[in-house]
Formats: structure tokens, C-alpha cells, sequence
């Protein structure tokens, strides 16, 4: 017998955006490798407890074919003679789902099934932790993304795996929404050993939507102008993008200097218009621009004159500007 995986998850759909993903945590070195499986207009699988990856592809396959989520449970693991040490979860393309927990999968293991999403956990605290992960999926406002990380958060607050956290992913899948419209990989990112995975998971997901999605409502961004204005030129200024007057006059050298943090930090996606700022680039931006000004109190300066420069400061050429909206590698 392998390792043992105390894990607990979710697969979940939303067809009427044509997404479909699973959110999964434990104990265990990088879980994003071994449980969550999914394909646009296809759906999604979380292999878990002593799991069998080849349910990721064989049940992919099924539900390729047309089958429901509770046939391709069936089928897997009547023909798995290791099923009770399984755990298994799916969610079809219609949306239906189902859920599997061996007999011998080890305690608290089991599943809450629900419309449109699986919930299921094995080496548990306790059936709360299912329970309030569904819970949490349902009442949650916001589109997959944001439910699953909602769910994931409140399993963790009613114990999670018993023995601690280590990794934890994050996987939807849409078509052509991934890089470049190449893949239907939407959101794909992975915290493989973490003391607190999940918060992890959350801040990188924050920075990929910022880099790659548009998520955002346009309808939220603010001219820059004015107060407006000032705030970004200091924390430009900082950053060591913008050098001259603090006079909320949004002009040319500002508009630049924007225009280059934007470019260097992959924020192509966002610079539709220099003359107004998402409230998600305002935020990164200042915190930024906190982060660099606490360096400078707490850190002894190794070149003379270092902890004056921001990041942003010229120190050779000028950057080569990305390929277009998604960014460069």
C-alpha cells in the first residue's frame, strides 16, 4: 500500500459560463500533481486518499463519451480492486456530480454532494469539514474561482486534515482560456509545500487574475486625476518609476512612468487606457510601494545610495515592452 493522502477537495461546474474545476488541500507534498483533473465542456475529477491517477484520464474519458457523473464513478471503481482505499469525486458537463469513499479510506472520511459540486476529504478533523465547505460553495457570491477558494478556506477552519497543512491547488478550466487562447486551462496554479497553503494559494491566484484574467468590471476603474493622480505618482515615485512634481498633474512623464511599471510587471491586460486604474493595479501598486518603504527602514544598505532607488529605477536599458495582453515569460 502507498502513501496515504488526507486530503480534502472539491470539484464543482458552472455551465452557464462554461467552467468547470476542482480546489484541493492536504497534507502531502504537492497535491496538485496527483488529485485535480478537468477539461473544458468535459468536466472535472479529484482522485484522492490512496489514489489512482489513472481515474484522472479513464474518467475524462468517460465523461468525453457522455457519461454522467455517477456512471463514471460506478465504473471506476467496480473495476478498481484497491476502491476501498479510493476516494473519488466528479462533476459532469451537465453539471451533475457524485462522489465515492472507500471503507477503508481512513477516519473522518466521506463526501457532501451537492447541485453542481462534490465535496469530499479523507484523515478529517471531522464531517464538518465537509459540510462547511459546501455550505460556503453554495452562499458564496462570485463567479467558480472565488467559490472554490471560499470552500477550501472553510474546511480549513473547521480543522481540515488532522495532520496539518502542506499543498494545495487551484484548477478551472474554460475554453481557450488559457495563455494565449492555446489551452482551456483558465486558472492552473499550485502551492506545493506551504505552512498555510491555502493563504498562499489565495495571494498567488491574486497576482495570476491581476497578470492573465479579466475578471475585472471595467465599469470599477478611476480616472487618474486629481488625489487620484497624486497617490499613484508617490507610489510610483517609491518605486523609482517616476521622477519629478507631486502635483496630481497627470502628464506625459506620469503616464510613462505608469506605462512602464505596468509593462514590467506583466500588467498588459490592464493598460487599456494610461489615463485610468483598476482598483486591483491601485492595490498592488501601493502595496508595493508600503513594501519597498518598510526595506528601506529595515535594511542596511550594501551600495551607497540602494535603499533611495526603488525597483523601478532605470539602471541600464530601457525595457523591451511585452508581446501583447497576456504577458511575457
Amino acid at each position: 500500500m502507498g502513501p496515504r493522502f488526507g486530503t480534502f477537495s472539491i470539484v464543482a461546474a458552472d455551465p452557464e459560463t462554461d467552467t468547470w474545476g476542482v480546489a484541493v488541500q492536504s497534507k502531502f507534498i504537492s497535491v496538485g500533481a496527483v488529485v485535480p483533473w478537468a477539461e473544458a465542456k468535459v468536466g472535472a475529477l479529484a482522485t484522492q486518499a490512496h489514489a489512482n491517477v489513472t481515474y484522472g484520464p479513464q474518467g475524462l474519458a468517460l465523461l468525453r463519451k457522455g457519461r454522467s457523473a455517477s456512471e463514471v464513478v460506478k465504473q471506476l471503481t467496480e473495476a478498481d480492486p484497491q476502491r476501498d482505499h479510493r476516494q473519488l469525486g466528479v462533476v459532469d458537463r451537465k453539471g451533475e456530480s457524485a462522489s465515492f469513499t472507500g471503507a477503508s479510506c481512513v477516519n473522518w472520511a466521506g463526501h457532501v454532494v451537492g447541485h453542481r459540486f462534490a465535496c469530499q476529504g479523507n484523515i478529517l478533523f471531522g464531517p464538518a469539514v465537509a459540510e462547511s465547505m459546501a455550505r460556503s460553495f453554495e452562499r458564496t457570491p462570485g463567479d467558480l474561482p472565488e467559490r472554490l477558494l471560499a470552500a477550501l478556506s472553510a474546511g480549513q477552519r473547521e480543522g481540515g486534515d488532522r495532520r496539518g497543512m502542506q499543498s494545495a491547488a487551484l484548477l478551472v478550466v474554460r475554453a481557450q482560456g488559457g495563455y494565449d487562447q492555446g489551452s482551456d486551462r483558465w486558472v492552473d496554479i499550485r502551492v506545493d509545500e506551504h505552512p498555510s497553503p491555502i493563504e498562499e494559494l489565495a495571494r498567488v491566484f491574486r497576482i495570476y487574475d491581476l497578470t492573465l484574467l479579466e475578471r475585472e468590471d471595467i465599469a470599477t476603474r478611476e480616472p487618474i486625476a486629481g488625489e487620484m493622480a497624486l497617490r499613484v505618482q508617490r507610489a510610483l515615485g517609491v518605486l523609482g518609476y517616476y521622477i519629478g512634481p507631486m502635483g496630481g498633474s497627470w502628464d506625459a512623464k506620469s503616464k510613462a512612468a505608469y506605462l512602464r511599471f505596468i509593462e514590467e510587471n506583466n500588467f498588459e491586460n490592464k493598460a487599456k487606457d494610461a489615463g485610468a486604474i483598476w482598483p486591483s493595479v491601485l492595490g498592488y501598486l501601493e502595496e508595493r510601494a508600503q513594501a519597498e518603504l518598510t526595506r528601506r527602514q529595515g535594511t542596511a544598505p550594501v551600495q551607497s545610495g540602494a535603499l533611495d532607488r526603488g525597483p523601478g529605477a532605470a539602471t541600464g536599458p530601457a525595457p523591451v515592452s511585452g508581446r501583447g495582453s497576456k504577458g511575457k515569460h
